[in-house]
């Protein structure tokens, strides 16, 4: 491709909207243009970026036996309401009505669909296992779409779909999945971490997901030093400590508890710097609205409460923090002074197990500008139950191993569910058994981000100057740069190494327009293609050029006669399996 004909509009500042890496980037590589919050349009660069990622993607599920489909994007309320979602997926569901009055979404996932098309065409097990898959654009109206294409509302997203006859079948579809997962990332260059996570919105009880490290990433993940264990940390397991690990909470105490002002004071930060005590000897209470209903959630003072783990231990649809209203009711006192000790107003009183055993402990006095000292669990208070309702941190220990759990920022771009039947018994996905009875089909669903991998692999893979390529992801293998157009030498030269590169099956962009050297140099390094070759006049005398990796590595000299056998075996190398 020749850039004078090749539509990439770079631009020499960042958009004054770009949050992230990647965001500032595809804006002024030309491959991103923004439409309305949270769309945008794919330019030529781009599109070839997630033609890349499609081509690994299908070649990797058609490997492992799932067969392509494209459902509609347009899907009517009644199947939704089937499966009960109509009402409970939220704002994020866009939902509108046809000219006629019925009602319509635009589809953000597509499970109903799916169990509605294999659910009026499949009826024998003998049909079964079968894994249908989709590559299609997707519409979650996000609250605050921000950092481009990393929390769109539009994006493309390949999702599939595994149906099976029993759970062990099901499982072992996912096991499949879950490796043919590993594959794709693997080859799309990332570094990524499979972690255990919750599932959601879409549901089901066993989920994974795939997340790419880096330092931007919205998600807060933990990986043992010492195992292969990872999790989100809002799924991560804790183990129950042996020890407080607060040595003044270690120490037996028949001290009464002591009412100490603390005015203004209300955060634990606050409190902690004003009494001079760390803040693992605090005891949070949290006054928590879970369906309606009141409880006190207790976690030691260093810790936060684990929303995800609370809402499955109460059975609850959501909970969050009572208002302000409420906890004053609750408590007699406002936020920020709520305590476990006397009379609260609420449901239940649950604890955290490092609130166990805990004395000496600092907690709110239920009472305005107020707080209790020397409170001890089980002497001057008593729970309901201990349970594991923190998020992990960073030095905890594995629930699996003797290791240590590290912590790191992560960007989710694939996710499986094992979804057993909560679909195909709501919408009658039924099956005959070998013994003729009829059977709901057990299911798995198996999503990757399409456009988020492509900013994800830039948020882990640029430097000061630019995108710097995955082989496997770029636009095009090799940029070709003659430096002086008006020297006809030069010019022969880069049509020369142009066609043999084409002729030879690599994709190949020649910067064909009449610049100066630096521009061409910039504008190489902003685009990111894995490797640059220059050709000026000093070096083409002695038939030479420059071949320079974008990924570090020094530019070399290199026989114009050689260049493309060279570039061959790099992208033989760069593109072979691990």
């Amino acid at each position: 491709m020749r850039q004078t004909r090749f539509h990439a509009p770079t631009l020499k500042e960042d958009p004054k909207d770009a949050e992230v890496v990647s965001h500032r980037y595809l804006m002024r590589g030309g491959y991103i243009r923004k439409v309305a919050a949270g769309i945008y349009d794919l330019l030529p660069l781009a599109t070839r970026v997630v033609r890349r990622i499609e081509g690994i993607i299908r070649e990797e599920l058609n490997r492992a036996g799932a067969q392509e489909v494209y459902l509609p994007a347009v899907q009517p309320a009644e199947l939704w309401q089937e499966s009960g979602r109509w009402a409970f997926y939220g704002p994020e569901l866009l939902r509108f009505k046809d000219r006629k009055g019925a009602e319509f979404c635009l589809g953000p996932t597509h499970e109903e669909v799916i169990v509605d098309l294999v659910r009026r065409d499949v009826r024998s097990w003998r049909a079964l296992p079968l894994n249908l898959y989709q590559i299609q654009i997707k519409f979650r109206d996000e609250i605050r779409p921000r950092a481009g294409l990393m929390r769109g509302r539009e994006f493309i997203m390949k999702d599939a779909y595994s149906f099976d006859v029993s759970e062990a079948a099901a499982l072992e579809s996912y096991d499949l999945m879950y490796r043919a997962y590993e594959r794709i990332f693997r080859r799309c260059g990332l570094d990524f971490r499979a972690v255990e996570a919750d599932t959601g919105a879409i549901g089901g009880s066993r989920s994974h997901e795939f997340q790419v490290l880096a330092t931007s990433g919205e998600d807060a993940i933990v990986s043992c030093d010492a195992c292969a264990y990872a999790a989100n940390v809002e799924q991560a397991e804790l183990r129950r400590s042996e020890q407080p690990s607060e040595p003044d909470a270690q120490r037996p105490s028949d001290e009464s508890t002591a009412r100490v002002h603390t005015p203004g004071a209300r955060t634990i930060d606050e409190v902690s710097a004003l009494l001079k005590r760390p803040a693992s000897s605090f005891i949070k209470t949290l006054i928590i609205e879970a369906d309606g209903k009141l409880h006190a959630v207790l976690v030691r003072g260093d810790h936060a409460l684990n929303d995800i783990k609370l809402k499955k231990l109460l059975g609850a649809t959501e909970v969050h923090l009572a208002d302000e209203a409420r906890v004053q009711a609750a408590t007699g006192a406002p936020v920020g002074f709520a305590g476990p000790v006397g009379r609260l107003d609420v449901a239940s009183m649950l604890a955290d197990h490092a609130v166990s055993g805990m004395v000496n402990a600092v907690v709110g006095a239920n009472e305005s500008d107020h707080h209790l000292v020397g409170v001890s669990e089980g002497r001057d208070f008593k729970v309901q139950g201990f349970h594991d309702l923190r998020l992990a941190a960073d030095g905890d220990a594995c629930p699996r191993c003797d290791g240590t759990l590290r912590s790191f920022s992560g960007i989710e771009v694939g996710h499986v569910f094992y979804l057993g039947t909560k679909y195909s018994q709501a919408m009658k996905c039924t099956f005959l058994d070998e013994a003729g009875e009829d059977r709901p089909m057990v299911m798995g669903c198996y999503g990757i981000g399409v456009t988020r991998i492509m900013a994800a692999a830039i948020e882990q893979n640029h430097d000061e100057n630019g995108i710097v390529w995955p082989p496997g992801l770029a636009p095009f293998a090799v940029h070709v740069l003659p430096l002086q157009m008006n020297v006809p030498e030069v010019v022969e030269a880069a049509e020369q190494l142009y066609v043999a590169l084409t002729e030879a099956g690599i994709d190949v962009l020649l910067d064909d327009r009449d610049e100066r050297a630096g521009s061409k140099f910039k504008d190489a390094d902003l685009l990111g293609i894995p490797w640059r070759i220059a050709i000026g006049a000093r070096g083409i005398k002695d038939g030479n050029v420059e071949l320079k990796p974008r990924r570090g590595g020094d530019a070399e000299l290199v026989p114009l006669d050689q260049a493309v056998s060279m570039i061959q075996a790099r992208l033989r190398a760069a593109l072979s399996p691990a």
